[in-house]
């Protein structure tokens, strides 16, 4: 289908330059952090940014430690083995610390919250979303402990900056005595409010993790952060990052390590960022609620947080089509198809819209329990066994929140440097995918 020539998008032109879903926000002190770091010859895994960004990122969550790290993901990792090694004790250098154990995690997410636990040799099983704000349902929740009461692990993640409903998660997660591992690689800068006092996403969880990666709210190209309480887990978590090297004066280990230190040129770059995360989420929000205006006669609704509880950092818009305006649609593996229909649209068919006008949007994040290679972990709904519950003889009802928002959702065009001008003709394409002309 071509787009530029349907006459639903009579008018409309392309954008000269690409609206992107969200690249990075450059400010010109991230600048001043590298040069240093070269300056002073500092480019490996030590130097003064790494110093700063640690102690300045311990400060604004709230939390007692920050350590540096090459991703998210490494973070997640530490936090998995940390935690795994607190609950079973020191693992094998052969085998992972949560080998043969099973883990609640997150469905809906990007994997990078789950393959730590497959690093550790343990198994995921996946928890499906409630629809309040798209995160680990404590309902689902409650009913997994029951099935599986055993489990002392539960990994959640906070879907597109939105936190979840901590305050339930902890009480469910205490009273089985299990520890949280909270991926909060989406949602630095978002606050919840838990037993009166307003905390930090990253300071939720046993052992936590946020993101710099280049599409993030701020970014050092790259990068991470472990986050604990814990003064003893920190100094594990950096000890593993660079190698697991021993205090000799020859190369010696006594535990399995992992190149994983945080540059101090990224760091650099984090240190010249920081400063503005409070800018960047108020220029976020001002994205989602001019798309919560501009889309509200259609048959939509902005991706949900609890507004009593919740302050999201607003990293992604995303929109979720009322089921009666769905248009036919199915995906594949790799491909899909779809079909237009007088007022109703699909997210493929929006997408593929938004791309013939130079702008990108994304899928919503497929959910863990969908994919290939976790096809044969256990899943959990409100229901409980999420898995082969209908057949020839039984109806049942087949909920699966996660499947239904990823067949329903997509995530819009939310960068910074997105002007209010942009952001109309987004809204407008929109708009045409349902037959509406202003």
């Amino acid at each position: 289908m071509d787009f530029t020539t349907d006459p639903r998008f009579a008018g409309i032109e392309p954008f000269e330059e690409k609206v992107w879903l969200s690249s990075p926000t450059m400010h010109g002190d991230e600048q001043r952090w590298v040069d240093d770091a070269i300056r002073t010859n500092w480019v490996s895994t030590v130097g003064a940014n790494i110093n700063e960004v640690e102690a300045q990122i311990a400060a604004y969550i709230g939390c007692g430690h920050a350590v540096a790290l090459s991703c998210g993901t490494a973070a997640l990792h530490l936090a998995a083995r940390l935690a795994g090694e607190a609950l079973y004790g020191q693992a094998r250098p052969s085998e992972g610390t949560l080998a043969g154990r099973r883990v609640f995690c997150s469905d809906m997410t990007f994997d990078a919250t789950v393959n730590p636990v497959a690093y550790e040799d343990g198994e995921a099983v996946f928890i499906d979303t409630e629809r309040d704000t798209w995160n680990m349902d404590p309902a689902a929740l409650e009913k997994a402990f029951a099935l599986y009461p055993d489990v002392k692990l539960v990994v959640m993640a906070h879907l597109y900056g939105a936190p979840g409903k901590m305050e339930e998660i902890r009480r469910i997660c205490d009273a089985h005595g299990a520890l949280i591992v909270e991926d909060a690689a989406e949602s630095l800068g978002a606050k919840y409010r838990l037993d009166g006092a307003w905390v930090e996403t990253g300071a939720l969880g046993r052992y936590n993790a946020i993101s710099f990666n280049g599409n993030k709210i701020i970014t050092g190209s790259a990068g991470g952060m472990f986050l604990t309480d814990s003064g003893e887990d920190a100094d594990k978590a950096r000890k593993w990052s660079t190698q697991s090297r021993e205090a000799a004066p020859w190369y010696q280990h006594e535990e399995i390590g992992y190149n994983y230190r945080m540059s101090n040129i990224v760091a650099g770059v984090v240190r010249g960022q920081l400063p503005y995360l409070d800018e960047h989420i108020a220029r976020k929000r001002a994205i989602y609620e001019r798309y919560r205006e501009g889309l509200k006669d259609l048959p939509v609704k902005m991706n949900p947080y609890d507004a009593e509880r919740s302050v999201p950092n607003f990293w992604l818009s995303c929109l979720i089509i009322d089921e009666d305006a769905m248009a036919p649609m199915v995906r594949g593996e790799r491909e899909y198809l779809y079909a237009s229909e007088s007022g109703k649209s699909s997210p493929q068919e929006i997408l593929d819209a938004l791309a013939a006008f130079n702008a990108e949007g994304r899928p919503i994040w497929k959910p863990m329990h969908m994919q290939p290679i976790y096809r044969t972990n256990a899943f959990v709904t409100v229901e409980g066994n999420g898995r082969g519950r209908t057949n020839a003889y039984i109806s049942g009802s087949g909920i699966d929140v996660g499947a239904d928002i990823f067949r329903r959702g997509l995530c819009l065009p939310s960068d910074n440097k997105m002007t209010a001008e942009q952001q109309d003709r987004v809204i407008e394409i929109v708009k045409r995918c349902f037959g509406r002309i202003d």
